[in-house]
């Protein structure tokens, strides 16, 4: 990963899920240009306005994903959705002392 350029992100599956889909909080990695994001062996790019309810879609299934940065106050998913959002561990006091600016909570999820 070296050279490469790293943040930690929110992604939610939307295809299929609406705005309950599978959540989690994790680091990803950008292609030079920025428009290609890739986390946990997938790449998602982005849909350019094309999306309906996503900002991006997986390369290979065509899913839709809404990925964004996390928000200070935990609040990532649609205000009228819900469900758990899952914080992986390689990552989780960093987002808790840096994005969250508090001690960490749960080991797994955010709140």
């Amino acid at each position: 990963m070296a050279g490469k350029m790293t943040r930690i992100l929110y992604i939610e599956q939307k295809t299929g899920y609406a705005d309950f889909g599978p959540a989690r909080i994790g680091r990803a990695t950008f292609s030079h240009s920025r428009r290609t994001i890739y986390y946990r062996g997938k790449s998602f790019h982005s849909s350019a306005g094309q999306g309906i309810a996503g900002n991006y879609f997986d390369s290979e299934s065509g899913d839709e994903y809404w990925i964004s940065g996390p928000k200070r106050n935990g609040q990532d998913r649609h205000w009228a959705g819900g469900g758990p959002v899952t914080i992986d561990e390689d990552i989780a006091d960093e987002y808790w002392r840096e994005i969250r600016k508090c001690a960490r909570k749960n080991r797994s999820e955010a709140s």
